[in-house]
């Protein structure tokens, strides 16, 4: 390395639309703590939104902020008291780490501590750096079998483990996917490894279905039929999906990971009596439903926030074979030119699922 190389590169949000690379110190392990040499970043669309946006929600960019949180690398440091990892072991990251003292930490939800820190949710610093700081406990080792890159997906995976449960899916089930983005894709094969026989991703992309037939879905639904000029959306949503049921039986469990009103307005009608439907997509904070559909039919809404004890189930997916994440990663570039991935996943550049930064110095 050359003696003016940067200790420890980071890609910094520094305001709406403005990201620059800033040397930053390399952090030193404290108690509990492992340093970590980041090898490998998944680009998620909540840092894409926070570039060109700002904010997330009440998640708001008051200071120049890293981004990433779907990290994985090499453990090059180890603080006191951690004796289940050791320098040179590879590790995926859980990017949140909670108070471990308030109650939905004790009771097991942790993903709801109301003081969790998340990497690059403000005002806590992300992972596209060289070199990150993490709490032991929230570092899964790797196995063998398990590279470094499929390590980063298991932050989305994750996702889906989570919605899956949260779906209380069963063994003979049939599911219904709106979104065939990586998360949607990841929650069709949680739900598959659950148990569910027969799942259907909904899009309005035919690519992206393509892509989502060969890989896990058993059938796909091209969203192509646009409301009339003037139709409320609720009253659209209720018109599609009386003609998509049809041809698409009803469903145990639908899951929209699109964020979309409609979307969640159509989960509506296309689940079964006495079914679940689960929101894992982050879409317009206020949005309408037919709460009469929902209570007459005893159908249950459920949230998804993040995941909760996941990471193990998903780092065994992934050794065992029962989950392949290989085929989601469509592109790679180096972490020199990190704003080139930002750039190609902001475009939506066709073909594209997973967007990989490398940084391998």
């Amino acid at each position: 390395m050359s003696p003016n190389a940067p200790a420890n590169l980071s890609f910094v949000l520094q305001e709406k639309d403005v990201i620059t690379y800033e040397d930053r110190p390399v952090p030193v392990a404290g108690t509990g703590d492992v340093i970590v040499n980041i090898q490998a970043t998944g680009i998620c669309g909540s840092d894409v939104h926070y570039w060109t946006h700002g904010s997330i929600g009440h998640f708001v960019l008051k200071a120049p902020m890293v981004l990433g949180h779907e990290s994985a690398g090499t453990v090059t440091s180890v603080g006191e008291g951690v004796t289940h990892l050791k320098v040179g072991d590879r590790v995926a990251l859980e990017p949140g780490v909670p108070c471990r003292r308030c109650d939905m930490c004790k009771t097991g939800k942790y993903n709801l501590c109301p003081d969790m820190a998340f990497a690059a949710t403000p005002p806590y610093d992300g992972t596209l750096c060289k070199y990150y700081k993490h709490a032991a406990d929230f570092c899964y080792k790797l196995p063998d079998n398990v590279s470094t890159e499929e390590g980063t997906l298991i932050e989305p995976l994750s996702v889906g483990i989570h919605a899956a449960r949260r779906g209380n899916v069963k063994i003979g089930d049939r599911a219904i996917v709106f979104g065939a983005g990586p998360v949607g894709l990841l929650t069709a094969a949680a739900a598959k490894a659950a148990g569910a026989s027969h799942v259907t991703i909904a899009d309005k992309s035919a690519s992206r279905l393509e892509f989502a037939k060969s890989y896990i879905a058993d059938e796909t639904l091209l969203l192509d039929r646009d409301p009339q000029p003037g139709q409320a959306n609720i009253d659209y949503a209720r018109e599609y999906a009386e003609i998509i049921s049809k041809t698409v039986e009803p469903a145990n469990v639908v899951f929209d990971c699109t964020g979309a009103e409609v979307c969640v307005q159509m989960a509506v009608y296309l689940v079964k009596n006495s079914g679940s439907i689960v929101l894992v997509g982050m879409g317009a904070s206020v949005q309408s439903v037919s709460v009469a559909d929902i209570s007459a039919r005893e159908v249950d809404l459920k949230g998804v926030m993040r995941y909760c004890n996941s990471y193990p189930t998903a780092v065994e997916m992934l050794a065992s074979g029962q989950i392949d994440v290989k085929p989601l990663i469509t592109h790679r570039y180096e972490f020199e030119n990190a704003m080139g991935a930002f750039e190609h996943v902001r475009d939506g550049r066709p073909g594209t699922i997973k967007v990989m930064i490398l940084n391998n110095q």
